[in-house]
């Protein structure tokens, strides 16, 4: 299977680069556009930087002599090849003294900067004008270089909006070292070997200018938590006297109609380089199961008004119950209830079923608002219910209750008062609904709106086409297509995914995700051409998504804990703007991959769902192998695997709070593939 994979990614490479739109990067990339400095830093004194120009060494102008005016205590020189349609930039550092350096060079695309629109994969679209200031974006700066193990593919690139033209470059590296530093800004020595540059866009004197170098250096600011910008870091590598280094990076350029079209074409482009292999060596789908269920039985709590699977807002270092009962987002409490009785049933396990129905009937009796929405986020230790709902709370409460009811159903079990309790949501989601059709993101009891953006819309297409499907009214089923004409237009054709996630209000991830899956869901009930047009649209929203992806293992120190136990970046998804670090938020997406895959042709589909089926099995929390977590199956959230954390320990770590109620959740879909589809009889 490897080797086949292998195979195709190789045609794939050779078909982008024979047959795309990617062309030959000559007209730009030259010595006349390029601007090199190298810093070196003695220790206890400020770094001096050192402008370099290039010699030509050898006929053709193949390789260069990078010198500065000044006798420097270190030899550069540079190749430039053409290579199947680009170029490959080889620098080779040597030291002739013992020295401290930080190496990089800028390349002027000779677009106007004003035209342009920029892509950090997995961290950075268009000019992040959706995220607030004290995160990086437009509003602080026009210019930003970041370190490169905060990207989901290690490139820049750049998209002329007015021309259509772009340019990337990509570094390429085996990504085996990761240094620790006493320091997070300002010029700081590594402890030791690092694989980690930097790379990023300037604003020259209204050019756009791609910029990379080695190690990382962040400019003008550093993230390193949270909405917290940090002033720039430079980091300096040590390289003894007669050792040398060797850096690869690789530049492309090329025509593309739209911003949309460039993101696709390039993700395509990352994936084929790296080519991400599936882990050969992880949990089998019964071990996983069974050892997840252990959180259903653990995190139960039934002393409250409310039972629930406590899931929100817990310590890592114990693992107890708080008193938070969240319906959806990152409690996910009555999706669990279905997956734990589903397991239970399968398994007989009359505790996990006893425990889901209770769940279930509390939620009945005890878990609506007087309009009739779910009281989406009860904390007991505060009385009052928190009074802004959300779309998303309410529709992924409504589609875990839509699979239970069918469930049921299909066993010949009926539940009048739940259907009549998910009919009254569905109404209420319906009345929400905005003539453009989209749905406002927060609001309150009395239907007065808090946050009027439509950015969570597609979590509400999901349980309007299950409710079609459930009680066959076409209500609903209009309802889903106004939502996704919405989509069409503001957020899809417009290559502008924000918003979808509830503790952030940036570029993010579940945007795209949402976007897919609404997409596809609408497809499973259309034929025809409008079948053909909404999987277009998964497909359009589903590159977009997986570009959040991780295709290379990010290194880590020792001593930092995720890189002692061996974890592997590939297959695991950036989160959003806001919130810089990786997770297991997968739910339906790698099925749905898989299945446009077979649908569309697109072989990286189905090629990724497998990267990431087998990658986020990794961090299975059991005897003997907790991976830094207090209890059995209580799959870790956030996971620092850059130079950022949400509070607390930093890269290699988790922050000291965490939420595996939707990590369960999500790990369940992913282990489940098709069981929505089964369910419902989609295709039948």
């Amino acid at each position: 299977m490897k080797q086949f994979r292998k195979t195709v990614l190789l045609s794939f490479i050779i078909a982008t680069i024979f047959h795309s739109n990617i062309s030959v990067a000559e007209t730009v990339y030259n010595i006349q556009n390029i601007r090199s400095t190298i810093t070196l830093k003695t220790p206890g004194n400020p770094a001096i930087e050192y402008p370099v120009n290039f010699y030509p060494a050898t006929p053709g102008n193949q390789m260069f002599e990078l010198r500065a005016k000044e006798t420097i205590p270190v030899s550069l020189q540079q190749k430039i090849e053409d290579k199947h349609g680009e170029k490959i930039i080889t620098l080779m550092i040597k030291a002739r003294e013992d020295i401290y350096f930080n190496y990089s060079q800028t390349l002027n695309t000779g677009f106007p900067h004003d035209e342009c629109l920029f892509y950090l994969p997995g961290f950075w679209y268009r000019r992040n004008l959706r995220s607030p200031e004290n995160a990086p974006s437009f509003h602080t700066a026009d210019s930003w270089t970041v370190r490169e193990d905060r990207l989901s593919a290690p490139l820049s690139g750049i998209f002329n909006e007015k021309t259509g033209n772009y340019m990337t470059v990509m570094r390429i590296d085996d990504f085996k070292y990761e240094a620790l530093t006493t320091h997070k800004e300002g010029e700081i020595i590594l402890s030791g070997k690092t694989s980690i540059g930097s790379l990023g866009f300037k604003n020259n004197d209204g050019n756009a200018v791609l910029s990379f170098g080695f190690p990382y250096y962040e400019t003008p600011r550093s993230y390193i938590r949270k909405l917290t910008l940090s002033p720039s870091v430079q980091a300096f590598q040590y390289l003894e006297k007669g050792e040398s280094l060797e850096l690869v990076w690789r530049f492309n350029e090329g025509h593309l109609a739209n911003y949309g079209d460039f993101i696709t074409e390039t993700w395509k482009y990352c994936y084929d380089v790296y080519a991400p292999e599936e882990l050969s060596d992880t949990y089998s789908t019964g071990k996983m199961k069974e050892t997840l269920s252990r959180y259903f039985l653990q995190s139960y709590v039934s002393d409250k008004e409310l039972r629930y699977t406590s899931g929100a807002h817990i310590r890592v270092d114990d693992c107890l119950p708080s008193a938070i009962a969240e319906v959806g987002f990152i409690g996910r409490v009555l999706l669990n209830a279905f997956n734990a009785l589903e397991y239970g049933e399968e398994q007989k396990n009359d505790l996990l079923t006893g425990q889901s129905r209770d769940i279930f009937e509390s939620y009945l009796n005890k878990g609506f608002t007087t309009t009739g929405f779910f009281r989406e986020y009860v904390d007991f230790n505060n009385p009052d219910d928190e009074t802004i709902l959300s779309i998303r709370r309410q529709s992924e409460g409504a589609y875990a209750m839509l699979l239970f009811l069918q469930y049921e159903n299909n066993k010949g079990s009926k539940h009048p008062e739940w259907e009549q309790k998910i009919k009254q949501i569905l109404d209420l989601i319906l009345k929400l609904q905005k003539t453009d059709g989209s749905f406002p993101r927060k609001f309150k009891d009395d239907f007065s709106l808090v946050d009027k953006s439509g950015g969570s819309t597609p979590s509400a297409t999901v349980p309007l086409v299950l409710g079609y499907k459930y009680f066959k009214d076409k209500r609903y089923l209009e309802g889903a297509r106004k939502s996704v004409s919405f989509l069409e237009k503001e957020i899809i054709s417009q290559s502008d995914y924000f918003s979808s996630t509830l503790d952030a209000n940036c570029e993010d991830k579940e945007a795209s995700y949402y976007a897919s899956v609404a997409t596809y869901y609408l497809a499973m009930v259309s034929k025809g051409k409008e079948r053909e047009h909404y999987i277009s649209l998964c497909k359009q929203s589903a590159y977009f998504a997986a570009s959040w992806y991780y295709v290379w293992d990010v290194p880590f120190a020792r001593g930092q804990m995720l890189g002692d136990i061996g974890l592997k970046t590939r297959g695991w998804g950036n989160v959003s703007v806001e919130n810089n670090h990786i997770d297991v938020f997968i739910f339906e997406l790698a099925h749905i991959l898989n299945r446009l895959s077979k649908e569309t042709g697109e072989v990286r589909f189905a090629s990724l769902s497998q990267v990431i089926s087998s990658s986020m099995r990794q961090l299975l929390p059991y005897e003997g192998h907790l991976c830094g977590i207090a209890k059995t199956g209580f799959y870790p959230e956030v996971v620092q695997h850059t130079s950022w954390d949400y509070g607390k320990n930093g890269k290699g770590f988790y922050n000291d709070i965490f939420a595996p109620g939707w990590t369960v959740a999500s790990l369940w879909e992913l282990l489940s593939p098709g069981r929505v589809e089964n369910l419902f009889g989609f295709g039948k």
